[in-house]
């Protein structure tokens, strides 16, 4: 039974199960994968927006929320395009410029693609 249980790509929980031939899904984030779409090497980023596209780094995304700034007087401005995005690891997994308020890290789930 251990051999057919597989990491998810998406939260990396360890219990994805085999739901049909070369098909899991995840019981804790619900999401279905093949092993075709398995990625090969486990330090690939992936980052998805609030639609679940996938982001790539040099991107263009759009704030689709109102965000307070910690230290400044006004927020991020939902509608506000932010150019050549930066992926990295951790919970702000977005770096970025943003015009008017210097160097910061977004959230992906409150981006969209643009």
């Amino acid at each position: 039974m251990s051999e057919e249980l597989k990491e998810c790509p998406s939260c990396e929980s360890p219990y994805g199960y085999a739901t049909g031939e070369n098909q899991y899904s995840c019981p804790e984030c619900s999401f279905e994968w093949t092993v075709e779409q398995t990625p090969t090497s486990t330090d690939e980023l992936i980052v998805m927006d609030c639609n679940g596209v996938q982001l790539q780094t040099g991107d263009s995304v759009v704030v689709i929320k109102d965000l307070p700034v910690k230290g400044m007087p006004k927020s991020i401005k939902s509608g506000t395009k932010v150019k050549n995005i930066r992926l990295t690891f951790g919970d702000h997994n977005i770096d970025c410029k943003i015009d008017g308020f210097g160097a910061m890290g977004l959230k992906s789930e409150f981006v969209k693609k643009a």
